[in-house]
């Protein structure tokens, strides 16, 4: 104890004595600098907003940058080098990263309400393939004055708007700013897929850019007629298929329902030839009450069903547009032409003046040195992607009954390759990854 007091007592000598001031006010000097240098919350935030930026702005940088990189690889067909691996590494991880990153979902698909509603609008428009939102795998956005809406579905941190807005023109300015301002708060990227020139002013004045995704098909039926020389093949090719007892007709909506078993079975049998899984969102799908709601074109042969394919028409008769296509394989080299040929006949006679084949992806896209890189890249997909789809045969084959082609693009935000956009939509038609390693 009396050791203990003499410490003590030395220590309160210490602190005392001239030999411990410095001490005390170098102590009292770094508590003084200490809470000068120590920042507010507000400082503290403000840095902290700083640095959020930075790091969302390195993760575009290397997205885009990255994926750039690994387009130009890609086409230059050099062996891959250690950079270059490394910079792909990058590229993937940056994806897999954003995938990670769960943005909110949208909204369920469209009420009975909101679908009574959407088909109303289609009967005062001219686009046939509008008639895509019945499919039901889409949600609907309505403007304002609810004379017209925008499609969309969800993939990712996507939402994807489906052609052009649907209904009264004066409305699509203000439907385009309010889609994307929902889309955005859902902490989503708002993607436009497969919209018109006319739509593209829309995309520029809403700060998006437009990449051409190909070309779509349209035959003007005023003019359509198989007589002289240019049609001589696909006359050739029509009538063998009469001889060989390939057989037409058109079916009305109310006689659909008896021959849906006969139709889900050409379709099964298609899906498992291609060894493809059912697609969907800008692709009809295989839906009993789907396909009962129109005309079916039908080849029959020896009196079963071997193809067919249901028709979207608007009520104003102008345009119709082929949508879910089925076929038996290897019945007969000419069933498809006789299919095409003949519900173009049929249409022109019902007084429809076009008809819409769809799109040829990545068709007709510019590479002169001006040209934007996105379509070097595209233009390359075009001629080496057959493992994936057959965009050379499509255009090929539709081409050969002489139609007009008008160029389709998809718009998205960002200065950069759209690459996250492309792939999202990609596994929206193709029904998840499981559906394209199908393919």
């Amino acid at each position: 104890m009396a050791e203990t007091a003499q410490i003590d007592d030395t220590s309160e000598q210490q602190r005392g004595s001239p030999e411990s001031q410095p001490a005390h006010l170098a102590v009292s000097l770094a508590k003084v600098l200490i809470s000068r240098l120590t920042p507010g919350k507000g400082v503290i935030l403000f840095f902290s907003l700083i640095l959020f930026t930075i790091a969302f702005a390195a993760n575009l940088f290397l997205e885009e940058s990255l994926a750039r990189l690994g387009w130009t690889l890609f086409l230059s067909g050099n062996p891959m080098h250690a950079p270059s691996g490394l910079a792909l590494t990058l590229l993937i991880g940056t994806v897999a990263t954003n995938r990670l990153r769960r943005a909110a979902p949208c909204r369920k698909p469209p009420s009975d309400e909101e679908m009574g509603l959407a088909v109303e609008i289609l009967s005062t428009q001219p686009n046939a393939s509008a008639g895509l939102v019945r499919l039901g795998d889409k949600k609907v956005l309505f403007s304002n004055c609810g004379k017209a809406f925008i499609m969309y579905a969800q993939q990712g941190r996507s939402w994807v708007a489906l052609f052009d807005p649907v209904g009264c023109r004066k409305a699509w300015p203000d439907l385009v700013l309010k889609f994307m301002e929902t889309a955005r708060k859902a902490g989503c990227r708002a993607v436009f897929y497969q919209v018109s020139p006319e739509f593209l002013p829309l995309t520029v004045e809403a700060g998006l850019k437009p990449y051409k995704l190909g070309e779509q098909a349209i035959v003007d039926l005023t003019r359509f007629d198989l007589k002289g020389g240019a049609w001589l093949k696909l006359r050739r090719s029509i009538n063998r298929a009469v001889r060989d007892g390939l057989e037409f007709s058109m079916l009305n909506a109310e006689d659909v329902p008896a021959v849906l078993d006969e139709l889900l079975s050409v379709s099964r049998t298609w899906l498992a030839a291609q060894n493809a899984a059912e697609k969907g969102f800008s692709l009809g799908t295989f839906q009993s009450q789907y396909v009962a709601a129109g005309p079916v074109a039908i080849i029959r042969l020896e009196g079963r069903i071997v193809a067919f394919a249901s028709i979207l028409s608007t009520a104003s008769g102008g345009d119709a547009f082929i949508d879910l296509m089925r076929h038996l394989p290897d019945t007969h080299r000419g069933m498809m032409d006789l299919l095409f040929v003949r519900i173009m006949e049929h249409m022109k006679a019902e007084g429809y003046k076009t008809l819409n084949l769809g799109m040829a992806p990545l068709a007709g896209l510019s590479t002169h040195s001006k040209a934007p890189f996105w379509n070097h890249v595209g233009e390359r997909i075009f001629r080496n992607g057959e493992r994936f789809y057959n965009f050379r045969g499509v255009q090929a084959f539709k081409s050969k009954f002489d139609p007009d082609w008008h160029p389709r693009y998809l718009a998205v935000s960002g200065s950069g390759m759209p690459v996250l956009s492309v792939f999202d939509i990609t596994m929206l038609i193709g029904g998840g990854l499981k559906g394209l390693l199908r393919r």
